[in-house]
């Protein structure tokens, strides 16, 4: 049983609100916290002859210099941070990344003074990204015993279509084994349908990689996160991995797709041309869904999008504070919210 299980535990209050007797809104629970963050061209200030990274060096359109990497280490250091702080003291006890260069740069995050005392360790393999770009997961140690990782390359017919590999990582939390599978799926650009194919594939791939979890457990507790590049109700989401609104359709591999209502009420986590898109999502099978299986359970969702990530003023007042807009730096933090869902498990 992990650390906070002493420190930390909470009344689900909301029990009443939602039907449940008064007895069961008095039982105590821990949370677990699993999250994800399009942290935005986290770039070194190091030339990689193999990718496109010259826009992010000090000599490149962007003057991309010491102070700038260190700052914006910091300032996504104090997103991460402050994440779920008011379920836990400790935060996230799992955390996928995308848009990071290297492991070196997760490491340098993982350094900085607000995140060190957390201990979190990084799993990272390269994508053959034309951009230098790739995915990672940081976990805390004492919550989360990675046992295993792998990466998944997509491929394509057009062999010259390169991008980011899907991470799956093994591990248990606290008693529970929980697969992850972190993604960064294929953008719109060349518009949203022309591309559409490139994100179905993606979606196969993901789905893929699920069954073969499935079918050495079908109760396996499996999350696939990830900047998907399609909303909650795209049919790469919705039917290529299979992933429904209804918690009572989240059965025989049906995945439970825990963004689905914040989609639906017009909360997003990225902004563009004044609409708003969440392509940052969690998907859970559904032994995560019924507690089947485990102790954990899902919860709730979490869209991190407090006041000091929002551009304030301008005509992209309400926008995410990103650390560029084209080569005009802002010292901001990203140009997507981060997402997190709470798991819990009854304290016996």
């Amino acid at each position: 049983m992990f650390r906070s299980i002493r420190s930390v535990s909470f009344v689900l209050a909301a029990c009443v609100a939602h039907g449940l007797c008064a007895q069961e809104a008095k039982k105590q629970y821990v949370p677990a916290l699993v999250g994800f963050y399009n942290i935005e061209n986290l770039y070194d200030t190091i030339d990689s002859p193999n990718t496109d990274d010259a826009e992010f060096l000090p000599s490149g359109k962007k003057q991309w210099t010491g102070p700038r990497y260190m700052r914006k280490l910091d300032q996504n250091a104090r997103v991460i941070a402050e994440m779920g702080k008011d379920l836990h003291p400790h935060g996230m006890a799992i955390l996928g990344l995308c848009e990071v260069e290297n492991r070196k740069v997760v490491e340098d995050l993982v350094a900085t003074a607000a995140l060190r005392d957390r201990n979190y360790q990084v799993v990272h393999e390269d994508s053959p990204d034309r951009r230098g770009v790739d995915v990672a997961l940081v976990y805390d140690p004492e919550m989360y015993k990675v046992y295993a990782h792998k990466s998944y390359k997509l491929a394509m017919v057009d062999t010259s279509f390169r991008t980011r590999n899907q991470l799956l990582v093994s591990g248990v939390l606290d008693g529970d084994t929980t697969h992850v599978i972190v993604c960064h799926w294929p953008s719109r650009r060349g518009g949203e349908k022309r591309s559409e194919p490139n994100r179905k594939a993606a979606a196969e791939l993901g789905r893929h990689i699920i069954d073969s979890l499935l079918v050495i457990n079908s109760n396996a507790r499996i999350m696939l996160m990830g900047d998907l590049n399609d909303d909650p109700v795209n049919v790469s989401v919705a039917r290529f991995v299979n992933a429904t609104a209804d918690k009572t359709k989240a059965v025989n591999g049906v995945f439970y797709n825990a963004m689905y209502d914040p989609y639906q009420k017009g909360i997003g986590t990225l902004a563009w041309r004044d609409s708003w898109n969440l392509f940052d999502q969690i998907l859970l099978s559904p032994a995560l869904v019924t507690g089947e299986g485990g102790d954990y359970k899902y919860y709730g969702v979490r869209i991190f999008n407090e006041g000091y990530l929002r551009q304030t003023d301008g005509n992209f007042a309400g926008y995410p504070f990103r650390t560029y807009v084209g080569d005009s730096y802002q010292d901001g933090f990203s140009d997507h919210f981060p997402v997190f869902v709470i798991l819990v498990k009854e304290v016996k």
